[in-house]
């Protein structure tokens, strides 16, 4: 994700009533009446209340909650299609309820496009021209939006695809249909409403998988809305869980997950496997030694005699990881006459990064059991992770 610095859409104070009397049904909840009971008193519904946070550019946001919390009418809110009631959001500079019809419509072309769970497409239409639909409306010229769309349909693995129909289309390749047309329009944020909802859950997980390696590739700000944990799980940068209309928590997924703001949110994430929510950096030791790639097998025997260890790392000056040596191999080395290690090392290891989820772990700890090396993106060397590190965290989070 980009610069969480960066902010691209700010929401304050945000509330929707659905009624004819909004602001005594506003009265009522500044004097501190829940939605249950604005409801009874006025035939008010309150269905966001006080919504406040921000969106980062770059990031992919979760809204999540369950039925009747507000998570479509939040969404809904941000481009407008349902008006606010009150407070504010701004998109670069740009206060959107106070913006007038015109201005509105340029808003919504220049920074929003919306995915929703019904595909929408257009049965007539080929995939192409469903593809080029936004562009058309917008009176694109014919040839510039041909070409976008076909290269909005090949980043969503659609190519070769064009003339086909939307009925002889899967469900997933229909969705990719919908995200390709969003996709072309080129808005700076992209609004998908429980866009995988339809979809049977083993095409769900890749369409899951594509849209964060699409994200990752375009860095489009996304905000998404499901009701569905796992999938937020799987998706999100960041979490906002809704219950009522207002917000309970706003999080990453390991804060909300290790760190519940309340009971409600303590319920919502039980029965959740936690080993594939912590993560190597969890289960990760400092290093008790390495060997720099310069050094000598008998170094190298040295350092693992006064660390208690049968193999260690080797790095260059700069951390690097280089490879793994083996007391046997090093002793072979000396026998042999040899100065250097290079030729002693071996790649046989596995290394992770350190948001590697621990339940990957567990197949890679060889017969040997070498410690499993943690490297950031410069494959400099953070930790290890051993077996006996990952069973305890699980435990430790089990007993939570």
């Amino acid at each position: 994700m980009s610069d969480r610095k960066s902010v691209k859409i700010e929401v304050r104070d945000l509330s929707k009533v659905f009624g004819q009397h909004p602001k005594r049904a506003l009265e009522l909840r500044d004097q501190g009446l829940n939605r249950a009971e604005i409801l009874e008193k006025t035939g008010q519904t309150l269905a966001l209340s006080n919504i406040s946070f921000d969106v980062y550019e770059g990031e992919l946001l979760v809204i999540m909650g369950l039925s009747g919390s507000g998570k479509s009418t939040l969404i809904r809110c941000l481009n407008r299609l349902i008006e606010p009631t009150e407070g504010s959001i701004v998109i670069d500079g740009e206060n959107i309820p106070e913006l007038n019809a015109k201005q509105l419509l340029e808003c919504r072309r220049r920074h929003f496009s919306m995915v929703f769970q019904n595909f929408a497409l257009f049965p007539h239409r080929t995939v192409q021209k469903n593809a080029e639909y936004g562009l058309e409306i917008r009176g694109i010229d014919k040839a510039t939006r041909r070409e976008t769309a076909r290269k909005s349909l090949e980043q969503v693995g659609l190519n070769g695809w064009e003339d086909a129909y939307p009925n002889q289309l899967s469900g997933g390749m229909q969705q990719r249909v919908g995200l390709a047309r969003a996709l072309a329009n080129d808005s700076s944020v992209l609004l998908m409403d429980e866009a995988f909802s339809a979809l049977d859950p083993l095409i769900r997980k890749d369409m899951q998988q594509e849209l964060t390696e699409l994200q990752s590739r375009t860095q489009k700000t996304t905000v998404f809305i499901t009701h569905d944990l796992d999938e937020a799980l799987n998706i999100a940068d960041r979490i906002i869980l809704l219950k009522d209309g207002a917000i309970v928590q706003i999080g990453t997924p390991e804060e909300i997950l290790t760190s519940p703001a309340d009971d409600y949110v303590e319920r919502f994430i039980e029965g959740v496997d936690m080993s594939r929510v912590l993560t190597a950096s969890h289960a990760m030791r400092k290093v008790r030694a390495t060997v720099w790639q310069g050094d000598g097998p008998r170094t190298a025997l040295h350092k693992m005699r006064d660390n208690g260890l049968d193999s260690i790392y080797v790095t260059d000056r700069q951390r690097k990881l280089i490879g793994l040596l083996e007391a046997e191999a090093a002793d072979q080395a000396v026998k042999a006459g040899h100065d250097s290690i290079e030729n002693a090392m071996t790649q046989d290891f596995r290394r992770v990064g350190p948001d590697e989820p621990l339940h990957n772990l567990f197949a890679m700890f060889s017969d040997k059991s070498f410690p499993i090396a943690v490297v950031n993106d410069d494959q400099r060397l953070l930790g290890v992770v051993v077996k006996g590190a990952v069973l305890a965290q699980l435990a430790e989070a089990g007993e939570d």
